[in-house]
């Protein structure tokens, strides 16, 4: 008769896609229990996995059942999202477990586009999650999700996020005509940021996905240092000006000791929507080179379609208005892989230790 160990060493053959390692050495395995010829097996992700569960479920059965004396199994499948740790010495969001920042260190390449279909896309597996548009002088969330009006507030001090999509959203677009522009320095820019995150009452976030805007000035240098950021994501196009300027942005999340999750390439092949034809109108392979040359991962690629332009614009993001498309697959499958890289990485222990006060009696 196998026992646990003979079916932990069978379940370690499964690679996890989107943690590219196995259950076992990821410890998601809690529980082997074997009766006769059936097994039970308990599954925790640190991840959410809602759209993942049935191919999940199905890929641990075929490898258990592959023993010979392993007729069938039960496999539950749970998820528990944790707080990661962040930079030393900064304090946590009140009601936020993790912060994803979505950079790019160069304007047009499709950052917001894709900060909303990841947050949505987070959202659709099960997540409880977050926007926060950091581009004090261009913000464009409130029209990706289809959100108007002001945010209220119940006690003065906090506001409320406006809510659309089932996302907690905020942004200095909320606050602001749309026609009146953002005409500020510098410190007035970084205080702006630092109350849009603290003085908005989030309500249980697990990812708050920020996105920032373009280059290594104020507001990235703020996030860094005043505002716990569990990890980055990149976004650049293929051609080299656009990785130029990506890799400063990932440099400067080194020089931070922020880890960077991954790299999206966008607008990376263009397809005629009249003849079909193929063209990669901005270059070919410049993710993955970036990816190889400085050791992250490629999340994926994207491809330069109209729809995406045109859901965003009417503030039908492709992941809530094709929920069964192929480009929402693609964000979906990039979630998921952001999602699982945060959860390898260290979690934060802090709330686990006594705060130690000295008095003068």
């Amino acid at each position: 008769m196998s026992t646990s160990e003979q079916i932990e060493e069978k379940l370690k053959d499964y690679i996890d896609p989107y943690m590219e390692q196995d259950l076992v050495s990821t410890h998601c395995i809690k529980n082997i229990a074997i009766d006769g010829s059936a097994v039970t097996i308990d599954v925790e992700l640190g991840f959410p996995h809602q759209g993942y569960e049935a191919d999940l479920k199905k890929s641990i059965t075929d490898s258990v059942t592959g023993l010979d004396d392993i007729d069938s199994a039960i496999v539950n499948v749970t998820s528990k999202i944790v707080t990661h740790a962040v930079q030393k010495g900064v304090k946590p969001v009140k009601g936020v477990k993790n912060i994803i920042a979505v950079a790019s260190g160069k304007g047009g390449v499709g950052k917001s586009t894709t900060t909303v279909n990841l947050a949505l896309a987070l959202a659709a597996d099960g997540a409880t999650v977050g926007v926060l548009d950091a581009d004090i002088y261009g913000p464009s969330i409130p029209r990706m999700l289809g959100i108007t009006g002001k945010p209220e507030s119940d006690d003065g001090q906090s506001l409320n996020p406006l809510v659309n999509y089932g996302i907690q959203t905020m942004s200095i677009g909320f606050l602001v005509d749309d026609d009146t522009p953002m005409i500020w320095r510098g410190p007035m820019v970084t205080q702006a940021l630092e109350q849009l995150f603290n003085d908005t009452k989030w309500d249980g976030v697990d990812y708050l996905v920020v996105d920032l805007p373009p280059g290594t000035g104020d507001v990235q240098l703020t996030l860094a240092q005043k505002i716990p950021v569990s990890g980055a994501v990149i976004v650049t196009t293929p051609q080299d000006i656009a990785l130029l300027d990506a890799r400063k942005g990932l440099k400067m999340f080194d020089k931070v000791n922020v880890p960077v999750l991954g790299v999206i390439e966008n607008m990376s092949i263009h397809i005629c929507s009249q003849c079909g034809n193929e063209e990669r109108i901005f270059g070919e392979g410049g993710g993955k080179r970036m990816s190889d040359e400085e050791n992250v991962a490629l999340l994926g690629d994207l491809p330069l379609d109209i729809s995406i332009r045109q859901l965003a614009d009417e503030g039908k993001p492709t992941v809530v208005a094709e929920p069964e498309g192929r480009i929402t697959q693609m964000y979906v499958n990039m979630a998921r892989k952001i999602a699982a890289k945060l959860a390898l990485k260290a979690k934060d222990y802090s709330n686990k230790f006594p705060t130690i006060v000295i008095k003068n009696d």
